[in-house]
């Protein structure tokens, strides 16, 4: 005797050895032998082998058409011998038994399982259900496979193009482009931002990169940068005018001017310092759709060639301190004796006559170290800065401390959006220039020192006077922001709270509405115990570094176009510590793992092997020792504060 029964969810076959009623010992057609339960047991039968069986069963029931077998069942529950009986018009053999099994297991949707060799057929509601979403996921499954041959062919599939954001920088394994994606991948060995790039999906790395922040920080402004609707700023034609005439220093790409200066020769010797900081707070309160605007992007985003303000460029526009307008300000006039010293402050909220822009590119070839110690040639506004100079060196020496202690270089990144790049990697227009200027010149102290001034001045008023602002503080060297005054070592002050960049900076706008509540004797928009303004504290630091972060990986990428502009096949750095070098033309520090044991300092030549401007990464190779140059001969002091900067890796 043999039977056909179920095990572990599959269908055996085999030879009865005993028979002990509650189960029985079987021999398979593999000679292995195997207890089995007696209710496990669907079929006994004489003939055929077990093994020939299951064999002549399954190929059996390939022919059996399941939408037939479907219709012919009744209603109730069944028996797979009962249905084979009705299907065969006759009582089955036990191959015709055993196909009409397989065939009912094999359909589930068809019928559901009551039991052991039971089944009962399936709604009619349910199985179209159960057929459509099998359909679907053939449709699916045929989407995917053409999806993934047209990416392979370099062709963008139409689905792509609506939820292309999404599928490059968070995509959802759930959707089928997803898998299309991972699928062509995975048999073409690209990225999936190279296979979308070689699809003509990404139009420039540069897209790419900015499009990454994009997403994350402005996923629903318009155009990614665009600013719902606001009511107008107040207008504030009814403030004092101020007797000065004012003046800014700045770089040349700078619109968002937040400070100006004033020099006014007082009567019996001495004079008024004019510290004009631009007054948005004036214009607009916390609570109103600018308020709001400003507290949602905390901050403007800084990166070669383009920023994102984080006021409209029309509200700036308004507030800027501009030349040819009469600007609204709050200003801190410090009372300066001839022989320098600090007699004292006062504050005021006033309009401000701009009468001039200074650019750094025009002031510094004859403002500098050299002139000043030469004699300054005749320029407009010689004597105000010269006197502004020799204030700031009093108020360093009198902080103790410099106001840049750095001998790095600053470098400025202008972007040519009009010209071809030149590069064969990167079609399109943008042509960089990385120009470097040395830190800590006079025009850097004297601006340097007038801000540190008035931030530590208004931080201190606002401390006195019981209202709560945002400080920077350092104490132990880590620099943090706080709610509660505190020393600020590294600049040798008591307290200081950034109040100087109303126009960039939400924290500086929420300290500006502060100190004009305090100069109004108001109570101020965030009283002691703010949740708001903790909240508006954790929420700046953690944006304002996300912005800052982008902003260096941002030049870290013009710094490989520049290099790709120039052609570099060959570059020189010099060497920061282990596997690390700073290259000496750009602000660019490279991992390189071939550079041997080396003093630092070294100067070294690197080939470059390849430039990825879609990964932002630079392969560098190291070639020789290069001679060291005279000024850096066993000095360590360019090396100063390098161990925060960004590697290109």
């Amino acid at each position: 005797m043999n039977v056909l029964f179920e095990e572990d969810g599959a269908f055996r076959a085999g030879t009865v050895l005993a028979d002990n009623v509650a189960s029985l010992q079987i021999e398979l057609a593999s000679g292995k032998r195997s207890k089995v339960k007696a209710a496990n047991v669907l079929l006994r039968f004489a003939a055929p082998a077990p093994g020939e069986l299951l064999d002549r069963a399954e190929a059996a029931a390939e022919g059996i058409d399941v939408d037939f077998l479907w219709e012919v069942c009744g209603e109730d529950e069944f028996g797979f011998e009962e249905l084979a009986a009705e299907y065969h018009g006759s009582k089955p053999d036990s191959v015709e038994a055993a196909a009409v099994l397989l065939r009912l297991h094999s359909a589930p949707m068809y019928f559901h399982r009551k039991g052991r060799g039971c089944f009962r057929k399936a709604p009619p509601e349910i199985l179209q259900a159960a057929l459509a979403g099998l359909e679907k996921k053939r449709l699916q499954a045929a989407a995917v496979e053409r999806m993934v041959e047209e990416l392979k062919n370099g062709q963008l599939p139409a689905e792509f193009t609506p939820v292309l954001p999404q599928l490059i920088y968070k995509p959802d394994r759930n959707r089928s482009e997803t898998k299309a994606l991972e699928a062509a991948c995975g048999e073409t060995g690209k990225s999936a931002a190279r296979l979308l790039f070689d699809c003509g999906a990404l139009p420039s790395t540069h897209d790419y990169h900015l499009g990454r922040f994009l997403f994350e920080f402005f996923p629903e402004s318009k155009g990614g940068t665009g600013f719902p609707y606001f009511s107008a700023p107040v207008e504030l034609a009814d403030l004092p005018l101020a007797e000065v005439a004012a003046f800014s220093v700045d770089d040349a790409h700078t619109t968002e001017i937040d400070d100006a200066f004033s020099v006014t020769t007082k009567p019996d010797g001495g004079w008024h310092i004019g510290i004009h900081i631009a007054a948005p707070g004036l214009g607009f309160s916390p609570d109103s759709d600018l308020g709001r605007i400003a507290r949602e992007r905390l901050s403007t985003v800084y990166m070669p060639g383009r920023k994102i303000t984080m006021l409209p460029e029309d509200i700036v526009a308004h507030f800027t301190l501009a030349a040819g307008h009469t600007v609204a300000a709050v200003s801190l006039y410090l009372e300066v004796a001839p022989d320098y010293r600090l007699l004292g402050h006062e504050t005021r909220m006033e309009r401000v006559p701009i009468v001039a822009n200074l650019r750094h590119h025009d002031i510094e070839p004859v403002f500098n170290a050299g002139t000043l110690a030469e004699g300054l040639p005749d320029f407009p506004y010689r004597d105000e800065l010269k006197l502004l100079w020799e204030f700031a060196q009093v108020l360093e020496a009198g902080r103790g401390k410099p106001s840049d202690n750095s001998t790095r270089k600053d470098y400025n990144f202008t972007v040519d959006w009009n010209t071809d790049s030149g590069i064969a990697a990167e079609p399109g227009k943008g042509v960089v220039t990385i120009g470097e200027r040395e830190r800590g010149s006079p025009l850097d102290t004297l601006v340097a020192e007038l801000m540190i001034v008035a931030n530590a001045t208004w931080g201190a008023m606002l401390r006195d006077a019981g209202i709560p602002a945002l400080y920077r503080v350092q104490t132990a060297g880590k620099v943090r922001m706080s709610t509660v005054a505190a020393p600020h070592e590294g600049l040798g002050v008591e307290c200081y709270a950034w109040s100087s960049s109303p126009l960039r900076r939400y924290c500086d706008l929420l300290n500006q509405w502060q100190l004009i509540a305090l100069l109004n004797d108001e109570p101020p928009p965030f009283p002691p115990k703010s949740a708001d303004l903790l909240a508006a504290m954790r929420d700046f630091e953690l944006t304002y570094a996300a912005y800052a972060e982008f902003q260096r990986g941002m030049e870290r990428y013009w710094c490989l176009r520049w290099l790709l502009q120039h052609g570099a096949d060959t570059v020189v750095g010099q060497v920061l510590r282990e596997s690390l070098v700073r290259l000496e033309s750009i602000p660019l520090v490279l991992r390189v793992p071939s550079l041997p044991e080396l003093p630092r300092g070294a100067r070294v030549q690197l080939s470059i092997e390849g430039i990825d401007l879609l990964e932002a990464e630079l392969r560098p190779r190291y070639l020789e020792r290069v001679p060291e140059l005279a000024s850096n001969s066993g000095s360590d002091a360019a090396f100063a504060g390098d161990e925060g900067e960004e590697v290109a890796e």
